[in-house]
């Protein structure tokens, strides 16, 4: 249970009161896989020197889903341990919110079926495609749900990632990776919660990380699938990781702007997880010291939503009441995203 959450008594889902001052956090929840893949490992299977991987990412292991497990599996282990550190029934959840790039199927959305899984009767559930910052689009759409209906929100990152990239490409099956986070949005009124949220998209980038086949614009083929072209693509890595650098540190600037607060005020730093490097360099164009920056890349790799949510529930001892967290993100689309979140 996480601090005064048992002070707050939220109305049910059909109230019409007045909108909650803000949406808090009242549990988190993670989930990964018990295989582990580590960098070594990938090195000798793909021919690279020893410690490659490592020194160009940062990465030593994957966590990596076994043959039978999907990302509705994942997502359903993190959403319930969410649920139980909030301590609330699934009655009480009255939206879920899946951000994943790697849904179970094309159609259905996966959401309603972790829902069922979950036991959440009396909630909607819908699919968000925010690849790596999906994760905090679907936050910052939960808080104004929270806050309107005044009711609980279960947002969930989760991605199988090791089906999506080529076995073969070292420029993505060295660094993408599979598990899922979870987080428990209620309403509150003291200073807890989210503070502000921005969202930004530049579409002129669309295809610097992208699935070049399966959906309406190329269609799956035999001859499509035997090229790879069902698998991810990264075009250019180093304009990306630019871009992308850039972006994070724009993002929580941005935030921080819209908020009238600065980087003294903030207590950690939580980055998507992309890799190593890509953290560094976007702290160093933000002007935030190491010691305030959440990085557990090495363990847990690059799962893209996910990585957010799951630093949140991983590193969650180390957050106490009052802390104001930085969270920012960018990803394919190109997408870009912070949020301001008192802990």
């Amino acid at each position: 249970m996480l601090p005064e959450q048992s002070l707050i008594t939220p109305l049910p889902a059909t109230t019409t009161a007045t909108p909650a001052q803000r949406a808090a956090v009242w549990g988190v929840g993670a989930a990964l896989p018990a295989h582990r893949e580590s960098s070594a490992e990938t090195e000798r299977r793909l021919g690279l020197p020893p410690g490659w991987i490592a020194r160009r990412t940062g990465i030593r292991e994957r966590p990596l889903v076994g043959p039978t497990e999907a990302t509705s599996d994942l997502a359903v282990r993190a959403g319930a341990a969410a649920l139980a550190q909030a301590g609330l029934s699934p009655e009480r959840i009255g939206l879920l919110l899946l951000a994943t790039s790697t849904p179970d199927h094309l159609l259905p959305p996966t959401a309603p079926v972790v829902a069922h899984r979950l036991g959440l009767k009396r909630a909607g559930a819908i699919d968000l495609a925010g690849a790596c910052s999906g994760f905090l689009y679907a936050l910052a759409l939960a808080d104004g749900y929270v806050r309107l209906q005044r009711t609980c929100v279960l947002v969930i990152g989760a991605n199988v990632l090791s089906r999506r990239t080529n076995p073969d490409d070292p420029k993505t099956s060295a660094l993408f990776a599979d598990g899922a986070g979870a987080v428990v949005l209620g309403p509150a009124e003291g200073p807890r919660g989210i503070v502000a949220c921005w969202l930004g998209a530049d579409g002129s980038c669309w295809d610097d990380l992208y699935i070049p086949a399966g959906g309406s614009r190329r269609p799956l083929t035999p001859e499509r699938v035997a090229r790879g072209e069902h698998l991810m693509y990264m075009k250019d890595g180093r304009a990306l990781f630019r871009r992308a650098a850039t972006g994070m540190a724009e993002a929580g600037r941005r935030v921080l702007q819209q908020a009238g607060l600065d980087l003294d005020n903030v207590a950690w730093w939580i980055p998507h997880q992309a890799n190593h490097r890509l953290i560094e360099e976007a702290r160093r164009q933000l002007g935030l010291p190491a010691e305030r920056t959440i990085n557990l890349v090495d363990r847990i790799g690059n799962s893209s939503a996910a990585t957010i949510p799951l630093a949140l529930a991983l590193e969650a001892h180390r957050f106490v009441p009052g802390d104001l967290l930085l969270l920012t993100a960018v990803g394919a689309g190109l997408l870009s995203a912070a949020v301001l979140l008192q802990w």
